[in-house]
Order: C-alpha cells, then structure tokens, then sequence
C-alpha cells in the first residue's frame, strides 16, 4: 500500500498557544542536526513548524502502514532540498516531503519515496475539511457524496467506501485552529 500522510499548522494559533522557545522544547523534539538548522534560519519560528509538519505527514504516512501509533517526533529526522522540497528519515523509510507556504498556515504533504501517486488535495475551513472531502471524492469517483462512508483503521486513518467498496488507497485529514486539509489517493 502506497500511504501519504499531511500536516497544517496555523501560523496564529501557534505563535500564541506554542511554547517553541521554551527551555527544552527544541532537544525533545528535534535531532541535532535539526536545531542548528531552526537556530541558523532567518526565520526560526517558521523552521520549527516547517520541519514539525513534515514530521507529522511523514508520522502519518509510518502509522497508516504499521498500525500502531506511538510518540517519537526526535526518531524522524527531517532534511530540506529546496525550501518547500524535502525528505523525512524514519528507520529504513524515507518520505518525500512537500511544503505549501501561506501567511496564515503552513501545510506539507509527505509520501513514500519512489510513490508516484496521483493525490488529491485540498486546504479550507477546519469546519469543512470532511464535508469537502467527500465532494471532491464524489467528483473523482461519480459516486454520490451522500453515499460515501468513511471508517477509520485502527491507527484513526480514514478510508472512504462506496457500497463497500473501497474507493481511497490512502487518505489523510488534518486539522488545526481555524485550518483543515486533506489528501488522498484512489483505489482503482
């Protein structure tokens, strides 16, 4: 199975709820090679959540395949190729990452390396991220929305069906503050 995995942040909601600066954040929750990389940046806030989104997507991506869930955002190291291009390390997986910048959110799409995938995507209203979902769903796929079901895995992933019929391969929701977005990949 092809997974991929997505993460927002809303830029707001994190400047005033995060405690990023605080003493022993950054160690817990980066490599080495992470922190020198948030404390040389122009712009370090935007590093912290850059380089935290990846890791969730990639997160995402890891849990859906395994099954189980667990806490260890220092085991995922992250690596940029451009600014928005990059790749997470996690064992022996790599995940191709994408980053989308916006004064408002910051949202990355991750996917296992070598995947050509054809995703579907989309930001919005945290409120709406599951009612656009199914819509866009319904367009790629010509079935009714009002007939598309989802269930989740046991790791909380969603898979959306028709009639019992599994129309996503893979699919990731992720919410936060006033932002919501998805991807998601079909069964053909």
């Amino acid at each position: 199975m092809h997974n991929i995995g997505n993460d927002i942040v809303d830029l707001n909601l994190a400047k005033t709820q995060s405690k990023w600066q605080r003493k022993g954040f950054l160690e817990k929750q980066f490599t080495q090679k992470e922190q020198e990389e948030i404390r040389d940046a122009e712009n370090p806030f935007l590093k912290v959540w850059q380089f935290w989104s990846m890791k969730e997507a990639a997160y995402k991506c890891y849990t859906q395949k395994i099954e189980k869930r667990f806490f260890a955002p220092q085991k995922f190291e992250c690596s940029l190729i451009s600014k928005t291009e990059g790749f997470v390390l996690f064992k022996d997986h790599k995940y191709g990452t994408s980053t989308s910048f916006n004064p408002f959110y910051i949202h990355t799409i991750a996917k296992e390396e070598n995947n050509e995938v054809v995703i579907f995507s989309k930001i919005g209203s945290s409120k709406k991220t599951h009612i656009d979902l199914k819509i866009q769903l319904a367009i790629e796929t010509g079935v009714l929305s009002e007939e598309i079901i989802k269930i989740k895995t046991t790791v909380g992933a969603p898979l959306f069906y028709h009639k019992k019929k599994l129309l996503t391969k893979s699919c990731s929701i992720s919410h936060h503050g006033n932002y919501g977005a998805f991807v998601f990949s079909l069964e053909k």
